[in-house]
């Protein structure tokens, strides 16, 4: 009978959703929802319509509508939040609310750096507008696709690479529509003729933007973005660590570089598998997984390194010489040679590759090829190049239009946060080789120096969905690395749909946020399950997965 009546109600709601958008706007058909319930991973979750407003009015109208019948929404923004969980709602039967049509780009301000935009704004978007501007403002790209949404990313506290690489850092002036399907504006966007809304995040009073942040507490309509100025000089610098332990002292050395401002940027270190799953896919006819031994053959044939790092310098010419010099004198003995590029390197160096192959015997090519998307994203462009790393395990080749959840590509990401010190790098990193390898799977590493003090660790489990019994095997894997992860104190600064469904402890924290889910949700219609656990009546059917993870939070 409750079933009966749930169908009633979708069915209701449907039809007043209808009303409101038109038929074209609300998407039925098997074809558009089983995409839509397609992850990198294994789900079961059912979409019974997708709704695509075109702007906040509208939005408002379906949160209204929703309560009145009752079917829960679950919003996003691009959609593209592959590794995480994709459209998937944490629930099933979730109306899917897509905003991707709301794509304009509010307002501009090359003065003062900011510029006003909607969750379908990509970063394609973005860097087309700023270019036809001819602007000499730089935007911070993540290295996910270029049609990832700049709200989705923000609003899930992502990092990119410039020196604006902390995404929720560099934000402000929140458009909300609420559970209510009323609209709030955050900071002083909120009061009546005020004119510092897009520069000023505080406001005054208690602050809210972070409970949009990560949470189901409302929808993100607008949000302003913060634009770095483009320097004078810029110049990205690589380097290479021959041993595993080369890690802890190559982190303890950039520390103080970051805390007094020497290195802005993020600097982002990866592994050799990671590093060579930038280069190729998985070389079948080996045995799974790669060893650690056996990549000691790869490190020699590909000519990389068990770490590589990249970092940018931005200045004037003589402050970024300054830098070089401390940064070479930093990794003296620490690091195989630090190289430093800048456009007029690249440029030469892309002239003479066929010559330098002839005399060396060494492709250049390939090396550029590896360096010029890392080098864009130190300058704020995003690529679709590091997409093809989830590809890893396919037999097929990466398409001209990659597609993660399209293709069958199996992409779990753990992503632990650490103090910035170089012991804690290497006991994530142990864990995180332990544990994959265990499962037979390659652990490819990524370590972000974020902030001044803290890293982000982002550990990739890459499959091939096609394999039999592939999901099931990766998702033991997940949950064994975030269980010893966690049990060790480290928790990740985001977490997906598979970590969201494992209830943790409650205490004093969860049972606050429970509060004020209560206050603006009552009717529990904004993506439940997401953060929190689901009111009894909406978990969802593979809730009963049975592993103690403290956290609960899954990215949008």
């Amino acid at each position: 009978m409750a079933e009966l009546q749930q169908q009633r109600a979708i069915f209701d709601a449907i039809a007043a959703w209808t009303a409101v958008l038109g038929s074209a706007c609300v998407v039925s058909d098997l074809t558009h929802r089983s995409a839509a319930e397609r992850a990198t991973f294994q789900t079961s979750q059912k979409i019974p319509v997708i709704l695509r407003p075109v702007d906040r009015q509208q939005v408002s109208e379906i949160v209204r509508i929703a309560n009145r019948y009752g079917v829960p929404l679950y919003p996003v923004s691009s959609g593209k939040n592959w590794g995480y969980g994709s459209r998937v709602p944490p629930v099933t039967d979730c109306a899917l609310l897509d905003l991707s049509r709301m794509d304009q780009i509010v307002e501009f301000n090359e003065q003062l750096g900011y510029v006003t935009v909607q969750p379908g704004v990509t970063q394609k978007a973005l860097i087309k507008f700023l270019k036809h501007q001819k602007s000499k403002l730089w935007m911070d790209a993540t290295g996910s696709s270029p049609d990832c949404s700049l709200i989705g990313n923000a609003m899930e506290r992502g990092f990119g690479h410039t020196p604006y690489g902390d995404h929720f850092s560099h934000v402000c002036g929140l458009e909300v529509v609420l559970a209510s399907g009323e609209i709030v504006e955050t900071g002083f966007s909120g009061l009546p003729g005020a004119r510092t809304g897009p520069v000023y995040r505080w406001g005054v009073g208690p602050s809210l933007d972070g409970l949009f942040s990560q949470s189901n507490f409302g929808i993100v309509t607008r949000m302003t973005v913060w634009l770095m100025p483009a320097p004078e000089y810029f110049q990205a610098f690589f380097f290479q660590c021959g041993s595993q332990h080369d890690l802890a002292s190559v982190i303890d050395a950039l520390r103080p570089l970051r805390l007094n401002g020497t290195i802005r940027s993020a600097v982002h270190i990866g592994n050799h598998y990671k590093v060579m799953g930038g280069i190729q896919q998985f070389p079948h006819g080996e045995a799974k997984p790669l060893t650690l031994e056996r990549m000691r053959f790869y490190e020699r044939h590909l000519k990389i390194s068990r770490w590589s790092g990249s970092g940018a310098l931005y200045g004037t010419r003589l402050q970024v010489k300054e830098q070089r010099r401390l940064i070479r004198q930093a990794l003296a003995g620490k690091t195989e040679r630090v190289r430093f590029l800048d456009d007029r390197t690249i440029r030469v160096a892309s002239r003479f590759t066929r010559p330098y192959r002839l005399v060396t015997g060494l492709d250049l090519s390939q090396v550029l090829e590896l360096v010029r998307p890392v080098y864009g994203l130190l300058k704020g462009i995003p690529t679709e190049k590091t997409l093809g790393s989830a590809y890893w395990r396919k037999r097929t080749p990466v398409p001209a239009d990659p597609n993660p959840d399209r293709d069958g590509c199996g992409l779990l990401w753990c992503s632990p946060v650490a103090r910035m010190e170089g012991a804690e790098a290497e006991r994530l990193n142990s864990i995180a080789e332990s544990v994959l390898l265990a499962h037979g799977f390659e652990p490819m590493i990524s370590i972000t120096l974020l902030t001044e003090r803290a890293l982000a660790c982002v550990i990739s489990i890459t499959y091939d969905r096609d394999v039999p019994g592939e999901d099931q095997r990766a998702m033991a894997c997940y949950l064994e690395l975030q269980q010893q992860l966690e049990r060790d104190g480290y928790y990740s600064y985001r977490l997906g749909l598979p970590s969201m469904r494992v209830q943790g402890e409650r205490g004093a924290y969860t049972d606050l946020l429970a509060q004020l889910k209560r206050a603006l949700d009552p009717n529990s219609i904004l993506a439940p399950g997401r953060y929190l656990p689901a009111p009894p009546g909406q978990d969802s059917p593979d809730t009963d997965i049975k592993v103690e993870i403290a956290s609960c939070a899954t990215p949008h």
